[in-house]
């Protein structure tokens, strides 16, 4: 595990043109209050953006995903299945297109998140 903490690391230190400018909208909580860390791995994938409080990952692609489809396919569903919701963006729609791309964030953080259930020591509201 520290060797996928490292690349995560390293990859922070990296991030694309189309990570940093989307990053510049989702850090310092400016999505209706959600925190979002970028390139924070999960299980054994690393994902671009994840905001833990609504399990929604956000993945830019771009064009080595078009070889990679496969992989793609089953890191996703490996995701979903922990209970994660994915978006995934082109870099080029996150650089042309980013009032697109931040209203399908806004439109995924307003939805419940996908566990409902109370997280290891919270309380319900049931009583």
């Amino acid at each position: 595990m520290p060797a996928l903490i490292k690349r995560a690391q390293t990859l922070r230190n990296n991030l694309t043109d189309a990570e940093q400018f989307l990053w510049r909208h989702l850090r310092l909580r400016q999505m209706n209050g959600y925190k979002f860390r970028r390139q924070r791995p999960i299980g054994r994938y690393i994902v671009d953006f994840v905001c833990l409080e609504q399990k929604l990952i956000i993945e830019l692609d771009g064009g080595q995903h078009a070889e990679q489809r496969e992989y793609d396919a089953h890191r996703d569903r490996w995701l979903g299945e922990q209970g994660y919701e994915l978006l995934r963006f082109w870099d080029h729609d996150v650089l042309q297109n980013m009032d697109s791309v931040k209203e399908a964030i806004f439109g995924a953080l307003n939805r419940p998140p996908p566990s409902s259930s109370p997280e290891a020591g919270e309380e319900s509201d049931k009583e």
